[in-house]
């Protein structure tokens, strides 16, 4: 926590009164630029004119939305006037404390806050949002406020819970965007800086500003990272090894062995087409992919294409047919195995399930084991990301893939970004264009900047059959003509959740367990849905991990008997695989079975931009 301040240079008054003007005229550019994709037709522009005649600020129906959910509760408390003054006094009480408050301090006298952040809220951690008593009062003033605010959207009554849900979504955001931390004159820290510097930090802010807009095409992308800083086989997506497949859908990447002998099953992995593969192949350290090939293991990982109009009509069935059956195929040509071992990551992993249930349907069972990380099958404990999927949303979001036949990536990555809009949008919003301070170097987030489009059919069928109507818990679900059932899924299954998953919550992975007929191991680990996964072992593990058998009864009382575990959960979970199958033959190397090498990892695939 940075120390209080109370020296203060005089400001040079001249300076600001430059980087004002100069601001002033930056900020007209920029405003220009913003709507050059919105031009009449016939003004021409970067973006072709007419050609974006009637498009609608991205970002616009989400605004709608919000405004009609919150609308709705607000709704619901002026139906009720007695209650409604209630909570008004309530209110009035908190202020009316906090200036109590504020009085006794100013006088000299001992005063406990009225209110105070959650202990992992960085956006107060500054000396002077506390010592300084304006800027204590701005504070503790906007937390009175959200908190009031909560409690109205926790207390609505006479409104639905998907409503209730989409209103807490909606006023965190909110909340998140008028913090007093975003702004020059209610924060100390940015108000300090900015008489230092004269208002060259604004300057340098407007200016990225200006870049992150023109990246954007006149939609703003706030930069996370450096993204000029990475290169795909150096930086990210290390670990050595040859494409020897390629179809309309999917690179095939087979890893190159670091020992002698391997596991005679090899393993396939089944990534999220929402996201690239290489989340699991950041950096040597950090590869989990290099980690299992360390192991003994005969690696392969699907790279899925980054979609364009072309695969506007790609379905689920397509990428389960095109895509991890194939992938089947080919490993047996490489290796003249017919049986794997399989792993998919999130929807990955969700497409994984699909695949094992339509192969118990039909007698076709090569996966022999399967591995879940951080995956749903069964959406009734979905999260935040089922604010955005009622009938009403879905059908916005379908007849914007079918102008293109995909939905753009920057859209799926906003969404991710909202789940935690303190962490992914504000704090840069903040560091780059308040603070001019132009973002780290960091592999985690440049591949979360890394977008991938999702084509029309597939994401259609994704958010009606899973967030919407569950269908695959259900047993309704049909690919191919033939209605699935988990319950035929029979193969030992190792079910990874992370305690605090925004987007697979560990509660929704642990009722998933149950759906399948077989043995499933449901193991729990720290933190989050990309760092619960990416835990490498050795002295850098930060997050431990609970085992406790079948994932039966209350997630409650099943986190209250587990057992918890120092460090990573990947040598437990190579137990649990090399116990399946532990035969072992001589190394295979890529591109001298069968199936000749088509270029080196990470392939072509992954370097295709949305």
């Amino acid at each position: 926590m940075a120390t209080e301040r109370t020296d203060l240079a005089v400001p040079d008054f001249e300076a600001i009164a430059r980087s004002a003007n100069q601001l002033a005229e930056a900020f007209r550019q920029t405003a220009t630029a913003s709507l050059k994709p919105f031009e009449p037709a016939g003004q021409g522009g970067a973006f072709g004119g007419g050609a974006f005649q009637g498009a609608k600020l991205q970002g616009a129906e989400e605004i709608d939305e919000m405004t009609r959910t919150l609308t709705r509760v607000a709704e619901t408390w002026m139906k009720d006037p007695e209650k409604a003054l209630q909570a008004q006094a309530k209110l009035n009480q908190s202020f009316a404390a906090l200036w109590a408050s504020t009085i006794s301090r100013m006088q000299g006298a001992a005063a406990s806050p009225v209110a105070q952040p959650e202990a992992k809220d960085k956006r107060f951690a500054h000396a002077d949002w506390t010592a300084n008593p304006i800027f204590d009062i701005i504070k503790q003033s906007y937390l009175i406020l959200g908190h009031w605010a909560e409690e109205l959207v926790e207390k609505a009554e006479g409104i639905d819970e998907h409503t209730r849900h989409k209103a807490e979504f909606y006023l965190r955001q909110l909340l998140s965007a008028y913090s007093p931390s975003n702004f020059v004159m209610t924060n100390p820290e940015l108000l300090r800086q900015t008489l230092e510097e004269g208002g060259a930090n604004l300057m340098r802010g407007m200016k990225m500003l200006q870049e992150d807009l023109q990246a954007g095409g006149g939609q703003l992308r706030v930069r996370q990272t450096d993204l000029t800083a990475f290169t795909f086989g150096e930086d990210v997506a290390v670990t050595p090894g040859e494409v020897i497949f390629r179809n309309d859908l999917m690179e095939l990447i087979q890893y190159a062995p670091k020992t002698e002998t391997v596991l005679k099953r090899p393993l396939l992995i089944v990534p999220p087409w929402i996201n690239k593969f290489y989340i699991l192949d950041l950096n040597p350290q950090k590869s989990l992919i290099g980690w299992m090939v360390s192991q003994g293991i005969t690696v392969f990982v699907i790279s899925w294409v980054n979609p364009d109009e072309r695969h506007r009509d790609k379905d689920f069935e397509s990428y389960m047919r095109e895509g991890i059956e194939t992938a089947i195929d080919m490993i047996g040509v490489a290796t003249g195995e017919s049986e794997v071992s399989a792993a998919g990551y999130c929807v990955g992993g969700t497409l994984l399930a699909v695949t094992l249930a339509y192969q118990a349907a039909t007698g076709n069972r090569r996966i022999k084991s399967a591995t879940f990380l951080t995956t749903q099958v069964d959406f009734t404990h979905a999260g935040d990301l089922k604010v955005f999927a009622d009938e009403e949303q879905i059908k916005v979001i379908e007849e914007r893939m079918a102008e293109r036949g995909y939905l753009e990536g920057a859209r799926m990555a906003n969404a991710f970004n909202m789940l935690r809009p303190n962490d992914l949008i504000w704090s840069y919003v903040v560091n780059n264009y308040v603070r001019g301070k132009p973002p780290a170097a960091f592999d985690l987030l440049y591949w979360n900047a890394d977008a991938t489009r999702m084509p029309a059919a597939n994401h259609s069928f994704y958010l009606r059959n899973c967030y919407l109507n569950n269908t695959l818990a259900k047993g309704q679900m049909v690919i191919g003509n033939v209605r699935l059932d988990l319950k035929k899924v029979k193969v030992p299954i190792f079910n990874l959740a992370t305690r605090e998953d925004h987007i697979a919550p560990a509660l929704s992975v642990f009722e998933g367990s149950g759906k399948f007929g077989g043995k499933v191991d449901y193991v729990l680990a720290g933190s989050g849905h990309i760092a619960g996964v990416v835990n490498p072992p050795g002295g850098k593990a930060k997050y431990g991990f609970r085992t406790g058998g079948p994932a039966k009864g209350r997630f409650e009382d099943w986190i209250e008997k587990a057992t918890e575990h120092p460090g990573s959960w990947w040598p437990y979970w190579f137990t649990w695989l090399e116990s399946q199958a532990p035969e072992r033959v001589p190394a295979r190397i890529p591109g001298e079975g069968a199936l000749p090498s088509l270029g080196p990892a990470p392939g072509t695939y992954v370097r295709m931009k949305a």
